[in-house]
């Protein structure tokens, strides 16, 4: 037993490999124990006792004599240790101890299957006695003891040694099992199930259990299986329910695990109608447990628990609710909807059985929150087996009005399950996409709501449209279409329900197209565009059943009325925005391109649209527009049709461009029908596109007659002027629209735009006063910012840059003044208005004042109509000054919409020397008191504009110059890091551009001048990083700003400065290797330089006592990188060699060694880095010199190499003992003072 005690131990792990992997030890282990096991002699093996009748005593000492012969016969049959490992286990069963349960059952029931010389009979006799409770036991005692017993005898079950008769016990002709055996492990689960009823379901579920070996069983292994089977259902369905709730056992009791048994039966033993009948009934009728008939007991016995023979109800206290569901249901399941593959046929009705058993009886009414998570963990359990023909059975009337409430709410009880249960119905859809189309018929059907997911506040609903394929998004549309025709009204409150259905349906049609997670076909898409157009544009007159348009199939009963024909036309341009913005991939013979708002074949679908406008209004037998345009308009539109068609016949590379025209011309068009009545149609706009496109794409001699001749006027705009004018009209309407055609139009005519449309666009971000906007002014608004175009003051540009009062105002600035003249003006207009009422009503406001003894004139009447009108002014007051923010408000949208239409031309056009032009502009706007509209700039010019990799064709290097002169201007007089960045960004843009074109001084002058008031002005808003990034951005051209650099810290106006002037020399140095060979003379002239400045500064700071240490650091870290650097330029070139001189070095070292303070400090170690790296330059590392040695000795070059560096650092330590004496020295010369 040494060997198998410490393998009990994992048994009871929480870890369910540990348990397995000990199991399997445990049981192998005892396997080879048994085998090699002697059995004792017969003589050594008789029992004392043979015969049972000759036992005295009463019935407890023949049962502790029979358990005694049971042990016995353990220990002789049996190894020692599997009789102990036998005990033990069964022992262990009422262990609390973490999963002593678990381990311990699996491994006696692996025990009993393998080992053949244990009786059912023996195990009972250990199992019993050990499981008994008595009444001094506590509470968890006595669970313990119960759970071991229910593990004990499902151990026994699943095994198999209760229907174990061969091979016999080794010492006699017995049998394991017999049908006593087998009826005692059946009985004690059933005396199990009475004394607990929360033990009920378990204990049955181990009958089951039983049952399916059974039946599995064969008669010539098993021949008593019958006798067996019939005494369990005997036992079973005659017997009551629960011994602690004290109901009287005359009666059976129904149950659900009674339901279950009877389930099982019936699958098990097909045939025995007759049986089950007379077992069954009155409860149960026809021998069907899912028999009509019997639907409504099920359905009680669900609910209450248990239900006697004569149908009266028993409610027993033991059974409590338990959020488990039993496991009846899913045996139910199993019969009712059978797993794919398993072979079987359905049994009963599905759709009777969900609405009596779950929907009518869980869902109820009045049932309990606990009744109705059942029903719905039947529901979820449910749905992955139903088909989509028979979804419906599943959306009952009180499961849809259940979970719509619980899940509109989030206070109700089962919220939470309510959502889990719409996670679940998506997970399902994306797993079967054919049931998606069912299912959202049942959500917006009958039992559920159009609104659905407005009603519960979720997007179930439109999370399963996006899981419908193409043919399943057409099914939908056709359903909509169909409950769309309405049919016959009779009655006022009918037609009202058709119109809201039909609004409803409008909104859903919008949805599809809006979702661009739903797969978009040209098939439906056009339909829906289709049905919009005949309905909101014309109205039906008769039906056309020929008619390619599925509109006209029907005539609408009753007719639509106006609003929701508005509803349609608002609705088709909604679309027409949702579809500019998908794209779809193109092929043609040259390429393949992906264009946005256009059909599969390149076509736009606005033109889709006006084909099904202009072939309705050619069917004037069927329909009729709703407003007919007179003569003149039409022949307008006429010739608008004839610009388009030309337009789509534009070739070559002009192509895009016209397109674009295209665009906006059919959007023009399109507007002109769907506009409420004639007053609202903008003819004129609709002429002034003809003209421009017709002189933007003039057509060809050979085609005369497509366009009408136009005058030549030198006085007009450019025609893409106009366009770009009307597009910029798009953007102020607002709609989502117009605002997708003026996008879309101008990427596409991005291309043909001037310096003159750049200004047109620009002009429309100036401030404007916010009265002006109310007014809507088409004057231009003289606006005093601070700044000239060039971006400098207005006032005198060579004023003193040190005074920062003399910054320029800011566009904040020239607001608050704005609106301070506003307020002023509001006041003085409420005073004339009281002036005014005063004098109507007998008062001289100027005699008043003059007079201030005299008693007022106005009676108690003329108070009160004073008082009136006082309050109508206020109100006006108040009016007026919503009304001005809203316009101020317009105005902010419309310029974030104007700077989209700027980020789609850089977008568009990165080589366009236009960008240049608005870089100032967008600048400006990120100093808006509108956030929105400020993110917006500065996210153009961030994310956008700096970094284009594009360099800008056809520079105009005086305009880019002064642009890049007055972004330095307002770098060093900006008061934000952020703002600062961004001109950064936008001068390194700028730059590149000038470089591109040659204009190198003009940059490196920009830079210049930009140091010098760095590195002199106390208050300069520059910092480092504006110099950094252009350093090591263009290192070849700030080499040019070497000079300036070098002159940087003794010109620093304090140390902060100096110290980021050496910053800057150091990020200089770092740029130096990137160099092209023939500068490196330059390079090296520099270093000599260089180091003359740095051993200057040092040696001044050395003459001063007050110097920190910080100050010796920095010119120390970048006399460090220029030896560095010098080091690595000294392999290209010999100028570079001898160029650092160690004894300067060596001497300052010295004088840094006399002060107290440097002592400990890494001053000094610095120091002795530069003279290490002075000394190892001073030979030039010749090339001859370095073939030589590889000839020579291996040792011999490692020795020379090792002397030098001992012959450097004598030399430093040299030095190092000279300047310590001279300290000692000093040192003790100030002791004898």
């Amino acid at each position: 037993m040494s060997t198998t005690l410490p393998l009990f131990w994992d048994l009871s792990s929480a870890d369910k490999k540990k348990r397995l992997d000990a199991s399997v030890k445990l049981i192998g282990t005892l396997e080879n124990f048994q085998a090699s096991f002697g059995h004792k002699s017969a003589e050594e093996d008789a029992l004392s006792s043979e015969d049972e009748d000759d036992t005295e005593g009463g019935d407890d000492a023949r049962s502790a004599a029979e358990n005694m012969e049971h042990d016995s016969m353990l220990d002789s049959l049996n190894a020692p240790d599997v009789a102990y490992s036998i005990r033990r286990l069964v022992r262990g069963l009422a262990s609390p101890r973490e999963s002593s349960r678990l381990g311990f059952a699996v491994a006696l029931t692996e025990l009993l299957s393998r080992v053949t010389t244990i009786s059912c009979v023996q195990i009972l006799a250990l199992l019993l006695p050990a499981t008994r409770t008595t009444g001094s036991q506590t509470g968890q005692e006595e669970r313990d003891l119960l759970f071991a017993r229910l593990f004990g005898l499902t151990a026994i079950i699943n095994s198999g040694l209760f229907i174990r008769t061969c091979p016999p016990l080794p010492r006699s002709a017995s049998a394991p099992s017999t049908p006593e055996s087998c009826a005692a492990v059946l009985d004690a689960l059933r005396e199990l199930a009475r004394t607990k009823s929360w033990l009920a379901e378990a204990a049955y579920w181990a009958i089951e259990r039983a049952m399916d070996l059974l039946a599995a069983a064969n008669d010539a292994d098993v021949p008593w299986r019958e006798e067996a089977v019939h005494a369990l259902l005997e036992g079973v369905f005659g017997e009551a329910s629960s011994a602690e709730g004290g109901v009287a056992k005359s009666r059976a009791v129904w149950t659900p695990e009674k339901i279950a048994v009877a389930l099982r039966a019936q699958m098990l033993w097909p045939g025995r109608e007759r049986e089950w009948h007379r077992l069954w009934a009155p409860t149960i009728k026809h021998g069907d447990v899912l028999h009509p008939a019997n639907l409504m007991t099920i359905a009680r016995i669900f609910r209450e628990g248990e239900v006697e023979d004569d149908e009266g109800m028993v409610k027993t206290p033991g059974r409590a609710w338990r959020p488990q569901v039993h496991h009846v249901w899913d045996e139910l399941l199993d019969e009712l909807l059978p797993p794919e593959g398993s072979g079987r046929s359905p049994r009963g009705s599905f759709q009777e059985f969900f609405r009596i058993v779950v929907d009518e009886s869980l869902f109820a009414g009045s049932a309990s929150n606990e009744r109705k998570y059942w029903g719905f963990v039947v529901f979820q359990r449910a749905l992955p087996r139903v088909k989509a023909a028979d979804l419906q059975m599943l959306f009952t009337k009180n499961f849809m009005r259940t979970w719509i409430n619980h899940l509109s709410h989030v206070d109700r009880y089962l919220h939470s399950f309510a959502k889990q249960i719409a996670t679940g119905i998506l997970a399902v859809v994306r797993t079967d996409s054919t049931l998606g189309f069912s299912l959202i018929l049942q959500l917006t059907g009958v039992h559920g709501n159009q609104q659905f997911d407005k009603l519960t506040r979720t997007k179930t609903v439109e999370s399963v449209l996006t899981t419908l394929s193409a043919e399943g998004i057409k099914d939908y549309i056709a359903h909509l279409l169909g409950q769309a025709e309405g049919g016959p009204a009779s009655r006022q409150s009918d037609v009202q329900v058709i119109n809201a259905r039909r609004s409803w349906i409008i909104e859903q049609f919008t949805a599809l197209v809006r979702n661009g997670a739903i797969p978009k076909s040209d098939e439906w898409v056009q339909l829906v565009l289709d049905w919009f157009v005949v309905h909101g544009i014309f109205f039906v007159k008769k039906k056309s059943q020929g008619s390619s348009i599925s509109a006209l199939h029907t005539v609408p009963s009753p007719p639509y009325p106006d609003h929701l024909r508005r509803q349609c036309r608002e609705r088709l341009l909604s679309c027409l925005a949702d579809l500019a913005q998908l794209s779809a991939t193109t092929k043609t013979t040259e390429r393949v391109q992906k264009i946005t708002g256009v059909t599969s074949d390149g076509e736009l679908w606005i033109s889709r649209v006006l084909q099904t406008i202009r072939k309705l209004e050619q069917d004037s037998k069927h329909v009729a527009l709703l407003t007919d345009p007179d003569q003149e308009d039409r022949e307008e539109l006429e010739r608008a049709c004839r610009v388009a068609a030309w337009l789509r016949e534009v070739p070559g590379d002009r192509r895009e461009e016209a397109q674009g025209v295209e665009l906006l011309l059919q959007s023009s068009i399109l507007q002109f029908y769907v506009e409420d009545g004639p007053d609202a149609r903008d003819i004129a706009s609709l002429e002034s596109c003809i003209d421009s496109a017709s002189r933007l794409f003039p057509p060809p001699p050979e085609k005369p007659g497509v366009l009408e001749p136009f005058e030549d006027n030198e006085l007009q705009l450019e025609p893409i002027d106009v366009l770009v004018d009307m597009i910029i009209g798009c953007l102020e309407k607002g709609t989502a629209y117009m605002r997708a055609v003026g996008n879309q139009s101008f990427s596409l005519l991005s291309g043909a735009v001037k310096d003159s449309t750049i200004n047109l666009i620009l002009s429309q971000l100036e401030h404007r006063n916010p009265s002006e906007l109310l007014a809507d002014s088409d004057e231009e608004v003289d606006e005093d910012d601070g700044y000239s175009e060039n971006g400098h003051n207005g006032d005198d540009d060579d004023d003193d840059d040190d005074d920062d009062d003399d910054r320029e105002p800011s566009v904040a600035d020239v607001e608050d003044d704005e609106s301070s003249n506003s307020i002023e003006e509001e006041n003085e207009e409420l005073g004339k208005r009281n002036t005014e009422i005063l004098q109507k009503n007998g008062s001289d406001p100027a005699v008043d004042v003059a007079d201030e003894e005299s008693e007022g004139e106005l009676d108690d009447d003329q108070m009160m109509a004073m008082d009136d009108q006082l309050a109508q002014i206020l109100k006006d007051r108040e009016r007026g000054k919503k009304d001005k923010e809203g316009a101020q408000r317009e105005a902010t949208h419309f310029k974030n919409r104007v700077v989209d239409l700027l980020d789609i031309f850089v977008r568009r056009q990165p080589t366009s020397p236009y960008i240049l032009q608005f870089v100032i502009p967008i600048l400006t706007l990120t100093f808006s008191d509108e956030k929105q509209l400020s993110d917006k700039a500065a996210g153009l010019l961030r994310s956008r504009i700096g970094k284009l990799k594009e360099v800008p064709s056809a520079v105009d290097i005086t305009r880019t110059s002064e642009t890049l002169n007055n972004l330095h201007i307002r770098a060093r007089k900006v008061h934000s890091r952020d703002a600062l960045a961004t001109i950064s960004l936008c001068s390194l843009y700028v730059s590149r551009a000038l470089l591109h074109v040659g204009a190198d001084e003009t940059v490196r002058m920009a830079y210049t001048v930009s140091l010098g008031e760095f590195t002199e002005r106390k208050a300069s808003d520059l910092n480092t990083q504006f110099f950094g990034d252009f350093i090591k951005r263009y290192p070849r051209i700030a080499w040019g700003m070497r000079a300036a650099l070098l002159a940087a810290p003794m010109k620093a106006v304090n140390a902060y400065r100096r110290g980021q002037a050496y910053t800057l020399l150091e990020v200089l140095l770092n740029s130096a290797p990137l160099l092209p060979n023939n500068e490196l003379d330059e390079v090296a002239a520099f270093a000599r330089q260089l180091q003359r400045r740095l051993h200057s500064a040092l040696s001044t700071l050395c003459d001063v006592d007050t110097s920190s240490t910080s100050s010796f650091k920095e010119v120390l870290k970048l006399a460090l990188a220029g030896a560095r650097m010098t080091k690595r330029l000294a392999v290209k070139s010999d100028s570079f060699v001898g160029i650092w001189e160690p004894s300067i070095w060596i001497e300052l070292h010295s004088r840094l060694l006399a002060h107290d303070r440097f002592e400990a400090s890494a001053v000094g170690g610095m120091c002795r880095q530069v003279i290490h790296l002075a000394q190892t330059m001073q030979a030039p590392p010749s090339i001859g010199a370095g073939e030589r040695a590889k000839g020579e000795d291996h040792r011999d070059g490692v020795t020379m190499g090792s002397k030098r560096k001992a012959d450097s650092d004598s030399g430093v330590r040299t030095g190092e003992k000279r300047t310590k004496r001279m300290v000692s020295a000093t040192k003790n010369s100030k002791k004898d003072m």
